[in-house]
């Protein structure tokens, strides 16, 4: 049944991994560094900021997040890597003649399970579930998933890394937003907004549309990038 599963995860791989267009190999690079979603980054913590009407509340969501990435992806690197130790595709002696390089990119030697997809997975659902709109639910997961789709594309997650990164993520996140919860019941902030301008946990709708704007125009921008 377990060699099942490892053929059944190295056949997907291959399935997915690579191409035979330059086009799609840029774009793919492109999407998957992290430096091109600095503007999204950049405009959440602007939603945040203008979004809480005092440092306290400002604090907690963004140490909130913060945390998320440290128990999703900073765990996983120094702890679950070395520990299970399971070789990435670009490594796999079993299979890394047979994965399309791109851009001569191999990542490390272990990729059980994927930061990638734990990282973007936990902010993902984190925010989604602060901000609770569905529009921005939607972009945030995508975002994710696009992310997640990079790892294989390029050879250095198999699918079973990324499903593991995914749930590791989203329970990580499940766990912050209860505290988070918690924390703004102590500080005695009101969570239910009734008004057609703001979710009903306070986030105005104008601003929550320009980040889901952001994230439109980066993808924009890398697929005018990768014809350069």
């Amino acid at each position: 049944m377990f060699d099942s599963l490892i053929n059944f995860d190295h056949q997907l791989l291959l399935l997915i991994n690579g191409s035979h267009s330059l086009y799609a190999d840029q774009l793919v690079h492109i999407l998957t560094t992290s430096t091109t979603w600095i503007p999204l980054y950049v405009a959440l913590f602007w939603l945040v900021l203008k979004n809480n009407e005092n440092a306290c509340r400002l604090f907690l969501v963004v140490s909130c997040a913060v945390v998320c990435i440290l128990l999703a992806g900073t765990v996983d690197d120094m702890l679950v890597k070395p520990f299970v130790a399971r070789y990435r595709p670009t490594h796999d002696p079993s299979i890394g003649i047979l994965v399309d390089v791109v851009n001569g990119y191999r990542g490390g030697k272990y990729g059980f399970f994927s930061a990638h997809a734990a990282n973007t997975f936990s902010l993902a659902v984190f925010f989604s579930l602060v901000v609770r709109k569905g529009s921005f639910t939607i972009m945030m997961i995508c975002w994710s998933l696009v992310n997640c789709f990079t790892r294989i594309y390029l050879g250095v997650h198999y699918p079973g890394d990324i499903m593991a990164g995914l749930f590791w993520g989203g329970f990580i996140a499940w766990l912050i937003w209860l505290g988070y919860l918690r924390l703004q019941k102590l500080i005695g902030h009101n969570n239910k907004f009734v008004s057609s301008q703001y979710t009903r946990t306070g986030y105005r709708h104008a601003d929550i549309e320009i980040v889901n704007t952001v994230l439109c125009l980066i993808y924009l921008y890398a697929f005018i990038r990768a014809c350069v």
